[in-house]
């Protein structure tokens, strides 16, 4: 008995995968395995932050008489708005994300001078939240996103007359100037050293000469010198890292490093199991913000963080190789300045709890307890997403070429 074969409909779409449909969604017209890549190490960062927040914040919660699911379902519901705005962002094309260039700046300069008003909070010794209506923000965090946005749209326009100091130096060291000071006015010397490390990314991705990098680089320094000189707890938490300091630091300025190296050491090779450290009974101040890592590092062991540290490997390797996909200035700056802001700020958090730096109060990307911080850097990876967006190559004439900024100006490569 024969079987007869319904051959498929005329014009019919053929089933797509899971990956492929993804590429669809994303804008994707060809065959970049990046992009993905880019998206689930991001979620994969994402859900262990949210385990290990609700792991290192329940004892303090229960101690405290609160729900200890309390953080643990805010952190969730900020996640899941910061990857909603990442996939929203994913699909606007590039003339979108540089059209919100001097709007994004504008509203970070007023919401940071806002800090300043009734309307701001001091948290921890830090005056750099508002609270509205009982909605609480950190505007420095989305600053960070705006200065890149706003500079890369800035360098794009002036290649041709980058060649000239003023115009490497105007606006780009004034306003990151402002942005930095405001900050600092705050007394956040941690966001303060990032918005630094963000300015510099820019403008040598953007091919300001070396030389003006290198003054501004120089006078950053001495200003953060400054600022931590003229804090007796800065001074004293490097004079305690230095081991310079006085005997009673370890129950002192030193007590929060101490214990989270305490729980590193604990953690040996597999760690002591999820949900198991001792550290966090209240051992570690506020153990699911900047000190998430150690607390980590204590129940997953040395596995668990090199398996971290492998996953911001891979998400920089996949970035950069989508990067070098990308013809655009404005594209590659924006890209390579927020996978320098992100990379660098996990590996600064890292070194910082691990004591090869001084405390200095820098969270985790995609990891630590903070809103404003989760939603920034998820906003970030869906801009990377929306310029780096490859559509079908069309053909070109031989021998044509297209200038492409990635370094200083002496670095220009013509494809």
């Amino acid at each position: 008995m024969g079987y007869l074969m319904k051959s498929p409909r005329r014009g019919a779409r053929p089933a797509q995968r899971g990956p492929l449909r993804l590429r669809r969604w994303l804008g994707e017209d060809t065959s970049d395995r990046q992009r993905p890549v880019i998206l689930a190490v991001v979620l994969t960062l994402v859900s262990i932050g949210l385990v290990e927040v609700a792991s290192a914040s329940s004892v303090e919660a229960v101690a405290a008489g609160a729900n200890p699911y309390d953080l643990p379902l805010k952190q969730g519901g900020w996640t899941v708005a910061g990857v909603v705005i990442m996939l929203v962002l994913a699909r606007l094309p590039e003339k979108h994300i540089r059209k919100l260039a001097w709007p994004m700046l504008i509203a970070a300069l007023v919401a940071l001078g806002l800090v300043f008003t009734p309307l701001g909070m001091t948290v921890n010794g830090n005056r750099n939240w508002l609270s509205i209506g009982g909605f609480t923000a950190q505007p420095s965090e989305f600053a960070k996103l705006a200065l890149i946005v706003w500079a890369a749209e800035v360098l794009s326009r002036k290649q041709k007359l980058l060649g000239q100091w003023k115009h490497a130096v105007v606006p780009l060291l004034p306003v990151g100037a402002i942005v930095m000071g405001l900050v600092a006015l705050g007394h956040d010397l941690g966001t303060t050293m990032i918005a630094m490390l963000i300015l510099a990314a820019t403008l040598y991705y953007g091919g300001v000469p070396m030389r003006v990098i290198y003054i501004a680089a120089g006078t950053s320094a001495f200003a953060a010198l400054i600022l931590a000189a003229t804090s007796g707890n800065r001074m004293g938490r490097i004079t305690s890292w230095l081991g310079s300091g006085s005997p009673d630091d370890s129950q002192g300025l030193g007590y929060q490093a101490l214990n989270g190296q305490y729980a590193l050491a604990s953690g040996r090779w597999f760690g002591t199991g999820l949900g198991q450290s001792r550290q966090k009974w209240n051992w570690i101040p506020e153990a699911h913000n900047d000190f998430i890592f150690t607390i980590l590092g204590e129940e997953l062991g040395l596995a668990g963080t090199l398996l971290v540290l492998g996953l911001f490997a891979v998400l920089a390797v996949a970035i950069f190789k989508t990067i070098g996909r990308t013809r655009g200035i404005f594209a590659r700056v924006l890209s390579c300045s927020i996978v320098t802001w992100i990379i660098g700020q996990a590996l600064i958090n890292i070194a910082m709890v691990s004591g090869l730096l001084p405390v200095i109060g820098v969270p985790l990307p995609f990891i630590s307890y903070g809103g404003s911080a989760m939603v920034s850097s998820l906003a970030g990876i869906g801009m990377i997403l929306a310029v780096t967006r490859h559509k079908a190559p069309a053909s070109r004439p031989a021998g044509s070429g297209t200038a492409q900024a990635i370094g200083p100006k002496n670095e220009i490569q013509v494809g």
